[in-house]
């Protein structure tokens, strides 16, 4: 590292996801002069990248495409915002160091929805512990110990209340190993622990055309990333006076409150993958790309996002703007969605990706909504084929219970559906008897 880089972020985890977001937002932030630092990056598990990174002076080629305003867009850049890559399981006292570096401000993460657990089982001079939650504890000790300020913390993390559950944990091994009342307080009071929701699709090392992409940058990259245009980052907190990323033109939201955020997206861009595509694979189709160049399927999509989703969140033109931009994203043509993989799961997707919507549109209008009840429906006939990828005990009782019999199991559905039982048998016995295709005309003339 040379004298003359000053290094203020921290980042755990060097995954496509992050590179693909944020550590492009900090590369474009140096690049516009709007921000002074670099970004270290620590390895969060034992195997990783971080060797990679290294081996190429931790530089690598991010590619975003995508259609935005009806255009395509094809952006490349050279992101070189990462100062260094260490892994604490080989380098663990350069790792260690930094915890006591005064101009290290932020830190980021994103380990895996399952990367934010209390284990309980390691000590405080593991080098180092196994959990990154941790890990963290010990780094943030370390820092409270040589008497510097607290961090801006934001972790990437697909959990509900990221933010809040990391510093539960933090706070559980602040007890486990005895550091302190002092230390706890600090935590509290010093750092700023900010909830996030992070949306982007990063479709990572692009390994059907990595040699076309070679061609264009001139010299091989074993870190190409690709992602969609498109991006949001909510943040719980107000930071834009040090991290200007709506001064540098990005769809960073600062806010009080995630929550409603998070409703929109889960609403209506994982509501409307899941209304869809279940239906869409029984018509014949298999990607979402697929899905938006067919006339009908799009329709049917359309209906459930603008005739039903969107009003039920109260028809704001922010929400109406959402989901013309997630139409836009399932049109992206440089990404291949296969259908069965968004159809992994199903069962517990709807249940809180649709369901909510379908209960409060009959709260709200005094009726089942009619797409998405179909898409019910669908959900049951897919489960009647082979293709079906779920927990045992759910595909064999979907496959073969009646229409009742599902509707009924309010272990599944966190709900009586009791109600629903005759319009989704209609809709049901219509997939059955005349086939997809004029089940989705009946729907649509609805």
């Amino acid at each position: 590292m040379s004298a003359q880089v000053k290094e203020t972020v921290i980042q755990f985890g060097e995954g496509g996801f992050l590179r693909g977001f944020v550590d492009y937002f900090f590369h474009k932030l140096q690049e516009k002069g709007l921000y002074d630092g670099k970004i270290v990056v620590v390895q969060p598990i034992e195997r990783g990248m971080c060797q990679m990174l290294a081996d190429q002076n931790c530089e690598y080629n991010l590619f975003l495409r995508g259609i935005e305003n009806g255009q395509v867009v094809n952006e490349h850049t050279h992101v070189t915002s990462i100062s260094r890559a260490l892994n604490p399981y080989t380098q663990y006292e350069e790792y260690i160091a930094l915890a006591t570096s005064p101009d290290l401000r932020v830190l980021v993460s994103n380990t895996t929805e399952a990367g934010i657990e209390y284990l309980g089982t390691e000590k405080l001079t593991d080098m180092p512990p196994k959990s990154y939650p941790a890990k963290l504890t010990q780094f943030l000790y370390k820092r409270f110990q040589a008497g510097l300020k607290g961090m801006i913390l934001l972790p990437c993390e697909l959990i509900d209340n990221n933010a809040d559950n990391l510093k539960a944990c933090v706070l559980k091994y602040a007890d486990l190993w005895e550091l302190g009342d002092e230390f706890k307080n600090w935590i509290e009071t010093e750092n700023d622990f900010c909830n996030t929701l992070v949306d982007r699709i990063v479709t990572g090392y692009p390994r059907d055309e990595v040699e076309e992409l070679t061609k264009q940058i001139g010299y091989t990259d074993n870190l190409i990333d690709t992602a969609e245009i498109f991006h949001l980052w909510v943040i719980g907190g107000h930071h834009e006076d040090e991290l200007p990323f709506n001064k540098a033109g990005y769809n960073i939201v600062w806010t009080d409150d995630v929550k409603p955020y998070k409703k929109r997206k889960v609403r209506i861009l994982n509501g409307g993958h899941t209304s869809m595509v279940l239906g869409a694979y029984l018509y014949g189709l298999e990607t979402v790309g697929e899905c938006l160049k067919d006339e009908t399927v799009r329709s049917y999509l359309e209906k459930c996002l603008f005739d039903e989703i969107v009003p039920t969140l109260g028809n704001s033109d922010t929400d109406v703007k959402f989901a013309k931009d997630v139409l836009e994203r399932f049109s992206n043509p440089f990404i291949k969605h296969m259908l069965l993989s968004i159809a992994l799961n199903s069962v517990s997707k709807f249940q809180v990706r649709v369901l909510p919507t379908i209960l409060e549109y009959k709260e709200k209008f005094g009726k089942y909504p009619v797409a998405l009840t179909f898409s019910m429906a669908s959900l049951i006939a897919f489960y009647r084929t082979d293709k079906a990828n779920d927990g045992e005990e759910i595909m064999s009782f979907m496959k073969t219970a009646s229409v009742e019999e599902i509707m009924k199991r309010e272990d599944y559905w966190h709900a009586d559906l009791t109600d629903m039982i005759p319009m989704v048998q209609e809709y049901y016995d219509l997939i059955q008897e005349k086939g997809m295709a004029e089940a989705y005309k009946v729907v649509l003339e609805k």
